[in-house]
């Protein structure tokens, strides 16, 4: 009997789409609007694209519209910046409470959606959307775009090799894992240690200068890129 080749599902995250604070916690940032306006609370402009690209997209999706400087979604519960300077000083028993309550289910329906998926023999294309500074510590970052991916996985570097050409062929500067490294501590670096080989995850890094001018050029040139990755 013939193999079959296995369904891929796509599966878009938006970990940083937001920068609200729930009302429970709203006297630890009082007077860190700034603070929170800033990178460091949100990743600007990612949720818009999110919205823009998933929809027609993916099979399933899911934004978190949270402060990171709550509890980071993006990083593990060991890594020490999981927690921000607002939290980190919060009663270990507080900290757990508050994993417990935004960390975990987010974690839990992710893996969830990729666990039944699984099963189901499917294979897995994870696109999760973030954004960076255009200037970090003084350094300009030269890129309009990164991809990040584990070197160490074959078919997310051909994805990201692929996805980098249909990009640059539309006019986008694009760099892999820039400006950050793809195996780095993150979400997908836990879902590929979890998943295996039938997981593939990419960290879509946009730049915020882009936004809101080349808003709706880049999501127009996202979209088909990826339509066409997808076949």
């Amino acid at each position: 009997m013939a193999r079959t080749t296995p369904t891929v599902r796509w599966l878009f995250t938006c970990e940083h789409g937001g920068r609200g604070v729930p009302g429970e916690y709203a006297a630890l940032f009082r007077g860190a609007d700034a603070t929170l306006a800033s990178h460091r609370g949100w990743d600007a402009g990612a949720l818009d694209v999110f919205n823009a690209i998933a929809p027609s997209l993916a099979d399933a999706a899911v934004a978190a519209t949270m402060t990171r400087l709550l509890i980071d979604l993006n990083r593990s519960l060991h890594h020490p910046r999981v927690f921000s300077e607002f939290t980190r000083p919060l009663p270990a028993a507080v900290r757990k409470d508050i994993a417990a309550r935004w960390w975990r289910p987010w974690r839990d329906r992710v893996t969830g959606t990729i666990a039944a998926w699984r099963e189901a023999g499917h294979e897995v294309q994870h696109i999760s959307v973030h954004s960076f500074t255009p200037v970090l510590d003084g350094e300009i970052r030269n890129a309009d775009i990164g991809l990040l991916y584990d070197p160490a996985s074959a078919r997310e570097r051909t994805f990201c090799q692929r996805l980098q050409a249909l990009l640059g062929e539309r006019g986008w500067r694009v760099r892999r894992n820039y400006p950050y490294r793809g195996n780095d501590d993150g979400h997908t670096t836990a879902l590929r240690r979890q998943f295996g080989a039938g997981y593939a995850g990419v960290e879509l890094e946009l730049n915020q200068a882009l936004f809101p001018r080349l808003l709706e050029p880049l999501c127009a040139d996202l979209g088909e890129a990826l339509s066409e990755l997808r076949g």
